[in-house]
């Protein structure tokens, strides 16, 4: 029987996943991840704790499975996006990495839109320049680092880091390589024009693959680290998201996926290229080949709710603060949460804007409170749900649930009466891992190709219905859109 890994690079874990051809995971090893705040506003990590991690999880996924490094059939990678890895002549890594949620960068990406031109960088790239993405980083690093500057040879992914290590070659996948703001999204390549614009090396950029596509096999020094067999293929794989997509068979544009993670992500797959044309939307390569997605990304959403337990209730259970909310009315009478917590991207890519309470009078309880918090997240979802409708949506479609938030059933609710939209939950919940299997199988050719991969490996759950609450979260919500525009100015004073 074949059997693929998936292998993710997340900001707080190294996963490695094991499946069979059916889609049944076999097993599951991951590995904390140490993050550096070092200054307001940064977000770092060591790339050798990536590495140290990636190598204990494999061993460990293939000790739980009992098989050994020779049965694996082929590697997927995937892992967080748009970070900055710096590699000298020799390999070695130049400065810590540079994380998506670091927001240091805001000069650099006014710079960049003023070479490019604010409407070329979005017809291009897909995206305006926005601080998590890469090439505002590598900017920085230029701009306040030129020795570490002068000395890099290659810039990488996070994943690709991995995938580097495991077999001394460098590439990347074109899902990854959109949201770096190199990349011409409409034709798979990196962009001549933005290079040329912002004076960076085509040579320090990896070459672009498709997600399905063999990139390396593994090495006989990784082989002794990990316990794979040499010579294993690595395929494209793809950033989280995408590769979270696939795993989610949101593989074609009736099938949307709505993730409540650490951040809130809803993903819309395109049969062609497309960009929204104000870059409120993410339009990316998607990590099945020939194929794109527009993207929203709110920045804190199962985040949100993790700070809020950690710093108002750390002596409550989860369960017990849902219970509280369930019991609080829709609209938590009057009190809104806005889950800015660590600025914000979609629709409003602002790293000053802040995280608030609003509306708040002494008759609300911490079930309210907790409520707000569930709602401000499923109206931030909304912000991004509805800039895809506006973009224009399949005539019918399935919206399709996943992330550690979506094990809430009231969140569900709540999050399926604001988007005024059934939910539909599937058979995992091991996110990009999982779809970065899903696109070794296909490498492997134990499918055809990522749709039929899909169909056989996924399956649907139960259903959550829109309930009597969509018409109250529908006035609420249009008092939530009117805050961030009445605070704006507040929050950059702030």
């Amino acid at each position: 029987m074949p059997y693929l890994m998936g292998l993710d690079i997340s900001t707080t874990g190294a996963k490695a996943l094991i499946i069979d051809e059916a889609g049944a995971v076999i097993a599951v090893a991951n590995t904390p991840q140490p993050i550096s705040q070092p200054q307001p506003l940064w977000s770092e990590q060591n790339p050798a704790d990536w590495w140290d991690g990636i190598c204990a999880s494999i061993r460990g996924a293939l000790a739980e499975s009992g098989l050994s490094g020779h049965d694996i059939d082929a590697i997927g990678l995937t892992g967080q996006m748009h970070g900055l890895v710096l590699l000298d002549a020799y390999g070695a890594v130049l400065r810590p990495a540079i994380l998506w949620n670091d927001q240091r960068t805001q000069a650099q990406c006014d710079d960049i839109t003023a070479r490019v031109g604010a409407r070329r960088l979005i017809e291009l790239t897909g995206n305006p320049a926005v601080t998590g993405f890469t090439a505002p980083k590598l900017l920085w690093v230029r701009d306040h680092e030129p020795e570490i500057y002068a000395r890099i040879d290659k810039v990488l992914l996070p994943k690709d880091y991995i995938r580097f290590r495991l077999s001394t070659d460098y590439a990347t996948d074109l899902a990854g390589a959109s949201g770096t703001s190199l990349l011409n999204v409409a034709e798979r390549a990196w962009s001549a024009e933005v290079l040329d614009a912002l004076e960076i090396p085509a040579e320090w950029l990896p070459p672009v693959h498709e997600g399905t596509d063999i990139t390396a096999t593994v090495s006989g020094e990784a082989a002794d680290l990990t316990g794979l067999a040499k010579g294993t293929p690595i395929v494209g794989g793809g950033g989280d998201q995408a590769a979270g997509a696939v795993g989610m068979g949101c593989v074609s544009p009736d099938k949307i996926g709505v993730t409540v993670g650490t951040s809130g992500v809803v993903f819309a797959p395109l049969s062609r290229y497309a960009y929204e044309a104000e870059g409120r939307l993410h339009a990316f390569c998607h990590a099945v080949p020939g194929a794109w997605h527009f993207m929203g990304v709110m920045l804190s959403a199962a985040g949100s709710l993790q700070w809020y337990k950690d710093t108002f209730a750390p002596q409550f259970a989860f369960d017990a603060l849902l219970a509280e909310a369930a019991g609080a009315p829709a609209g938590s009478d009057g009190l809104f949460f806005l889950p800015y917590l660590t600025g914000e991207r979609t629709p409003h890519p602002d790293p000053l804007a802040r995280g608030a309470f609003i509306g708040m009078t002494s008759r609300h309880s911490r079930g309210h409170m907790t409520r707000a918090v569930l709602e401000g997240v499923a109206f931030g979802l909304k912000d991004s749900f509805t800039l895809v409708a506006q973009a224009g949506l399949p005539e019918t479609y399935e919206v399709r649930i996943s992330g550690g938030g979506a094990k809430s059933p009231i969140w569900q609710q709540i999050i399926a009466d604001a988007l005024n939209a059934p939910l539909v939950n599937i058979n995992t919940t091991e996110g990009g891992a999982f779809g970065a299997a899903i696109l070794a199988a296909v490498a492997a050719g134990v499918y055809a190709d990522a749709p039929s991969a899909c169909d056989a490996m996924i399956e649907t759950g139960d259903e959550v219905s829109v309930g009597a609450a969509a018409d109250v979260y529908a006035e609420q919500y249009e008092i939530y859109r009117s805050l961030y525009p009445t605070l704006q100015e507040t929050f950059a004073r702030l």
